[in-house]
Parts: structure tokens; sequence; C-alpha cells
């Protein structure tokens, strides 16, 4: 089984990877990380910017699905079950629909909570203000282009999506319930 994983900016994409490694023995394949390594490759500053060219830059210079296609290709070498996350550009979701053990999971919370969740976990993109926040997501909320961050359109087609107004346990509980049904 592979999942891909969609939402918004500190809607809980992590804890339910973090969930799915620890207990139920996935693989996490991770676009942030695999960007990154670009990143750094290219000499770029590690920010939310760079994040947003690079992946733009490889999606229209190979693909709209050119990073997880790559991710669901090391999924698959590994003979395990893998989450991939985070995808954000329709062209993933086409492409990897295309395989027949595909699920895709959304998550979503409000905007504040979501907020304060980020500068707790302070990441290195993390070190922005409000207004940053909500214009960093609004920038990857809606695009007609296939190369580009949508995730308004990533959630809607997402086979399971989870709000996450609540705690960590009830957001386990949650994605529980769907493993178990998808077995």
């Amino acid at each position: 089984m592979i999942i891909g994983i969609t939402g918004t900016i500190g809607a809980g994409k992590g804890t339910i990877v973090d969930y799915l490694v620890s207990e139920k023995g996935f693989l996490h394949f991770s676009v942030r990380d695999f960007l990154i390594e670009e990143i750094e490759r290219r000499g770029l500053p590690v920010n939310r910017d760079s994040m947003v060219v690079v992946a733009n830059d490889l999606r229209a210079t190979h693909s709209p699905s050119h990073i997880t296609d790559q991710l669901y290709e090391r999924a698959i070498k590994s003979g395990k079950n893998g989450i991939i996350e985070s995808i954000r550009a329709i062209g993933e979701i086409d492409s990897l629909r295309k395989h027949k053990n595909f699920i895709l999971f959304a998550v979503d919370a409000d905007v504040h909570k979501r907020y304060e969740r980020i500068l707790k976990r302070g990441s290195a993109t993390d070190h922005i203000d409000f207004e940053t926040f909500v214009a960093n997501e609004k920038r990857e909320m809606t695009t007609a282009d296939p190369t580009k961050q949508n995730l308004a359109e990533c959630i809607k087609k997402a086979d399971y999506v989870f709000i996450n107004d609540s705690d960590i346990a009830d957001l386990e509980r949650k994605v529980e319930m769907v493993i178990l049904k998808s077995q």
C-alpha cells in the first residue's frame, strides 16, 4: 500500500506520517527531503520560497509528477508499505492514481491552530509571522498550472480527508479506522 498525503501547512501531515511509520511499519518518502537535497545541490537557501521555486522547476522541466514519481519508485523498490508526503500538485495525484495500490489522504485544521503548530515545530521554513504564513498558503492553494501547487484541488481529490482540530490521539484514531478499512 502506498499512501500519499496532502493538506494545508501545519495541519498534521507529519503527525500522520509519524503514526504510520511507528505504529504500522510504513516507510516515509518525503517530498520536502527530496527538495532540500536539490536545493542544497543548487546552492540555494533552504526556505519555503526555494522549495516552491525548485519544485515548480522540476515539475516544469521533467513532468508535473516528477518528484512523486521518483518517490513512488523508491517506495516500490523498498517492498514495504510507504507514505509519500507531501503531495501538492494535481499532476502528482493523476500520475499516482494510475497505481492500484495508491490511496490519498488529506488533512486540514483551523488556520490559527496550524500557525501555532508550525511555531512549535520550528523547522527551517517555519520561522515566519502569521501574515507570511497565510500568504505562503494562499500562494500554494490554487492555480490552473498542473506543474504548480494546488492544495485546494489536491484536498478535493483525496480519498479520505481528516479534520485535525482536536488532539493527536483523535487524529491517530481516524487514521487507524481508515487503515483497517483499506486492508
